[in-house]
């Protein structure tokens, strides 16, 4: 029994073909090519895309062919148990189902986060977070009023379910990414200012769904509203440049308004200056002195800018804090020696306080005892540190 032909070998049956037939078949070529417009090489190139695609064409009528066979015979499942398989991720376009899933997954509490993805800013969600969400009351809600939902009864069709998103691309896994990656340069000696909790990311080949992983948003949604606020901006815009041919009337509100806002803004900056030089005044006449609106400029609302409306100025307010902190570290062991001599009939055995200036030792009449306790030594930090 002969083996397989080897690489380089002909088939069993079949001969070298002569000079002369190699010649005929190359003319043979060429004529094809000129009829069809192209080069020899372009030709060829164009018969191996056919045959690509005929390959290409019977493996996709294959599958779709033991895909019916399958529904077919429904006997067939049922040696696979009640349990589903987790379906491969093949992106496609998207469909009204992945859209619906991506439209109640936007609605939901994902806890988003910025990330920058291509030089975008996209919003990041962990994978759990929608998971639980699909497993939510609010999921079971959405289904009754659009039953094209897919169903939730194990963890694969949860899966399953959610794979929907990369498979119409609508959401991508995504992974941090180091921003000079694939550069020549080495990578610099000073690391760059990072904004807090902006992460640089790049798409994964691999599309998964596990717990903790990450999914950046590539659709945004319906752009029906975005679109009528732009129409309304251009319509203000125009608005605008046509002032001069408006109403006498509006034209003068306009002007009083605008009049008004001038003076708001100017009260406003002078009080400003009046606040300054008045903490210069009662700085050196009421020591500490004294702020009018001490959290003007402070990162908070509007109106808690003007609360309260005055206060005295706090010259260190972290050895405030330091000070606290040791106070109620003192009065805490305290409190704990106390409770110590209360359950255990016993004085409290002696304790020392170290300062920065000195040592002060507190002790208690002690009792005739062969063992000795040592005394507890309790550290404090120095006021200036």
């Amino acid at each position: 029994m002969q083996g397989p032909p080897q690489p380089g070998q002909l088939p069993p049956g079949m001969r070298m073909p002569t000079p002369e037939q190699i010649a005929e078949m190359q003319r043979q070529l060429a004529i094809d090519a000129e009829k069809a417009g192209m080069t020899v090489p372009e030709f060829i190139n164009h018969i191996k895309q056919q045959q690509m695609a005929q390959m290409q064409a019977a493996q996709r009528a294959a599958q779709e062919g033991g895909h019916q066979h399958g529904h077919g015979h429904p006997h067939q499942h049922q040696h696979h148990g009640g349990q589903g398989q987790p379906q491969p991720i093949v992106p496609g376009p998207p469909n009204p189902v992945a859209i619906a899933l991506a439209t109640f997954l936007r609605s939901q509490p994902l806890k988003p986060r910025t990330v920058i993805l291509n030089g975008e800013r996209k919003d990041m969600f962990r994978v759990k977070r929608a998971l639980r969400a699909l497993q939510s009351p609010a999921y079971e809600k959405a289904r009754k009023k659009n039953p094209a939902l897919p169903e939730i009864t194990d963890r694969a069709s949860l899966e399953n379910t959610f794979k929907l998103l990369p498979m119409s691309m609508l959401a991508l896994r995504v992974n941090k990414a180091d921003p000079h990656e694939g550069h020549d340069h080495p990578p610099p000696s000073k690391k760059a200012k990072r904004v807090k909790g902006l992460w640089t990311v790049k798409i994964e080949p691999q599309q998964e769904a596990h717990d903790d992983m990450y999914y950046v948003w590539l659709w945004e949604g319906s752009q029906v509203m975005r679109k009528v606020y732009a129409a309304l901006a251009l319509l203000v815009i125009f608005a605008i440049v046509l002032y001069p041919l408006w109403p006498l009337k509006m034209r003068q509100g306009v002007y009083y308004l605008s009049w008004g806002f001038l003076i708001f803004l100017g009260l406003f900056f002078a009080m400003a200056i009046f606040r300054v030089i008045l903490f210069c005044v009662t700085y050196f006449v009421l020591k500490p002195g004294f702020w009018l609106f001490p959290n003007l400029w402070e990162d908070v609302s509007v109106v808690d800018s003007f609360k309260p409306v005055w206060a005295w100025h706090d010259p260190n307010p972290q050895k405030k804090k330091k000070k606290s902190k040791s106070s109620s570290a003192a009065s805490g062991s305290a409190s704990a020696q106390a409770t110590f001599s209360a359950t255990t009939g016993q004085p409290a055995p002696a304790t020392a306080t170290t300062t920065a200036t000195g040592v002060s030792v507190a002790t208690g009449p002690q009792p005739q005892q062969r063992g000795y306790t040592a005394p507890r030594v309790e550290e404090l930090g120095s006021d200036e540190d």
